[in-house]
């Protein structure tokens, strides 16, 4: 019976998204604030928003693992926020702009003009387009007024015209309606409600000037650890893998759309889906992408969850002798070295975000 459900589940999923997705439109709009000018930067400045993947260091220490050790282990030597050994998705575009890393918004009144401009970090570790079980009132809504409130302030107009938007979201509010409802057919009705309101999203970013707008697709969410720990991480959970699909496809075609509708194609899709299976399935035939060891187990976990400590103190986790041999960091993210893997399968891909 596992079997087969593995096997019709996958299908169904496909075909009621291709009944559901023929006619997307947005449910919220956004006033725009007033802009005032003020002093300009020079560089090509990264606006990021989203969840985990991203995240530099937003979320509070009483709120996010990844302030204990061993995050952050490779890179910079101690947690800094990051849900990673070290850099994340946000570090590895930041190094193919040729510009640092942006700072996290939460450290913008301590910032000079140094680190301003490079552009800022409003995304949180654990949000999602919505609000989610992980966190509540972050969601990318917000995160984009408080980025709207910095133009006249902190950055001007014309600083705009140089800049880009790394918008990566969505994981989490799949995460969340799993978890409160199951596997049932209202997953089709929320996929909807997430496509929506991403297209809103993109839409208000670049009304605010950002010239581009690089649009992450989800990566097989299926191959996570937390779902290949089920199959004694030898394989992907197809069923998972199979809801990222019609959500992918679904932004795929609203980021084509609002490219036909807009000037100079400002939208990058970035295929993260087809980028991750790349070097996960790479089992050394292909010298250019990164052969990991350690593909779908993470590096970081074990007994329990990475960074947390059982009742006596201890460690309540594992941890590998190699970090760069593994994929995964921990049960949801990526190694530095496995993103580093993703983004150089991404190269031709990027190039369209040089600005």
């Amino acid at each position: 019976m596992n079997s087969l459900i593995t096997l019709v589940v996958p299908l169904l999923l496909v075909f009621f998204s291709s009944l559901l997705f023929g006619d997307i439109t947005g449910v919220e709009s956004s006033k725009h604030h007033h802009q005032h000018q003020r002093n300009s930067y020079s560089s090509t400045k990264l606006f990021v928003f989203g969840n985990s993947n991203v995240d530099t260091g937003n979320l509070p220490k009483n709120l996010s693992e990844a302030w204990s050790v061993p995050y952050g282990i490779t890179y910079p030597g101690t947690p800094s926020g990051r849900y990673c050994d070290g850099r994340v998705s946000t570090d590895s575009l930041a190094k193919f702009l040729r510009i640092k890393s942006p700072i996290p918004y939460k450290l913008k009144d301590h910032a000079g003009h140094e680190q301003l401009q490079y552009g800022m970090n409003f995304a949180y570790g654990g949000t999602g387009v919505f609000d989610t079980v992980y966190i509540k009132g972050l969601d990318m809504t917000h995160q984009i007024s408080v980025f709207e409130k910095l133009i006249g302030d902190i950055y001007s107009p014309s600083d705009l015209s140089s800049s880009v938007a790394l918008v990566s979201i969505a994981g989490n509010d799949y995460f969340t309606h799993i978890s409160d409802n199951g596997y049932d057919l209202s997953i089709f009705q929320f996929v909807r409600r997430v496509i929506n309101q991403i297209e809103v999203n993109l839409k208000r970013i670049h009304a605010l000037g950002v010239k581009k707008v690089a649009v992450p697709s989800l990566q097989p969410l299926g191959c996570l650890p937390m779902y290949t720990r089920g199959f004694s991480y030898q394989k992907c959970n197809d069923v998972i893998n199979a809801l990222t699909i019609v959500h992918n496809n679904a932004l795929q075609k609203v980021v084509a759309r609002l490219n036909k509708e807009t000037k100079n194609s400002p939208f990058i899709y970035l295929d993260y889906y087809k980028a991750f299976l790349a070097v996960l399935n790479n089992k050394g035939e292909n010298p250019g992408i990164t052969n990991f060891k350690i593909p779908y187990e993470p590096c970081c976990g074990g007994k329990g969850y990475c960074g947390t400590l059982d009742e006596n103190g201890g460690k309540n986790y594992t941890l590998c002798d190699d970090p760069s041999s593994a994929f995964f960091w921990d049960e949801f993210h990526p190694t530095q070295e496995g993103w580093k893997a993703v983004y150089s399968v991404l190269t031709n891909n990027l190039k369209a975000l040089l600005v």
